[in-house]
């Protein structure tokens, strides 16, 4: 069974977490079955961006990274303290402890943030947030940044520019975890 950890910071967009349950739980139900998402949290309760509450699963000191073969990180909104959390040092452990692995790590959005603070987009290409100030900040912690690309992937990171982006990611990563006819057979299903 190949796990993913989905990363969750205060303030998280709960489409951008939901994409990732829902495309890893569909696999496991009617794809190929070998796949499983645990959802990780940095605190016991999580308020979405829009006030929905989420009860991870486990605490992100509880993580043992060998157990893991893919880390998935949502965006969120700085105004509601997505950064605080997403910027702290054992968000930004994990993303290294990841990468030093070559495991597979997934970002939607702003989800590329933390992944580029971490140090490990450093000469790599990724994209973020297509509005505003983020993709200039995301050029700032060293990544090249290819701003009109909706979907980068540099080796084993998947970066997107926006919302939107968000099933796509979730479906590049099952076929990174599985195979191309695999996510192909589950985006059927799911009515893509």
């Amino acid at each position: 069974m190949k796990k993913v950890l989905l990363l969750l910071a205060n303030g998280f967009e709960a489409a951008e977490a939901s994409v990732f349950t829902d495309v890893i739980g569909w696999n496991k139900s009617d794809g190929d079955g070998t796949t499983d998402l645990i959802t990780v949290g940095t605190r016991e309760k999580l308020k979405c961006t829009f006030n929905f509450t989420v009860i991870p699963e486990m605490h992100i000191n509880e993580v043992n990274i060998d157990e893991f073969d893919a880390l998935a990180v949502p965006g969120g909104f700085e105004e509601a303290g997505f950064y605080e959390d997403a910027y702290s040092e054992d968000f930004l452990n994990i993303i290294r402890e990841f990468d030093k692995r070559g495991k597979i790590i997934a970002s939607i959005c702003v989800g590329a943030l933390p992944i580029g603070k971490s140090g490990v987009l450093a000469c790599r290409n990724a994209t973020t947030y297509n509005f505003g100030k983020r993709q200039k900040q995301l050029s700032e912690f060293g990544a090249n940044v290819l701003g009109d690309e909706p979907i980068v992937v540099d080796k084993n990171i998947i970066t997107s520019y926006n919302p939107s982006t968000a099933f796509g990611v979730a479906f590049k990563l099952l076929e990174m975890l599985t195979s191309k006819e695999n996510c192909d057979n589950v985006k059927k299903l799911m009515g893509f």
